[in-house]
């Protein structure tokens, strides 16, 4: 299959990662802290590439790898950062 991140966007409560495959996946801003408190602006301002999504403002990257396994945020437990 083909996970390569095609687009990515967000909305008030969830990211959106639609692949080359033709699935889309979302999954909670809440998994990812720096992305829950971010401006609409700085969530728009991320790079693809062929491992994930990087902001390079708010030093956040999500590996497709790591949303399809439904891991969030790696640097806390996941009940701190819901």
């Amino acid at each position: 299959m083909n996970t390569l991140p095609k687009s990515a966007r967000t909305d008030e409560n969830n990211l959106w990662v639609e692949l080359h495959d033709g699935r889309t996946l979302g999954v909670p801003l809440a998994w990812f802290p720096r992305l829950l408190a971010a401006t609409p602006e700085q969530r728009n301002d991320f790079e693809l590439s062929p491992q994930g999504i990087h902001w390079d403002t708010l030093n956040e990257d999500i590996s497709i790898e790591g949303l399809l396994n439904g891991e969030g945020d790696m640097t806390h437990h996941r009940r701190e950062a819901a």
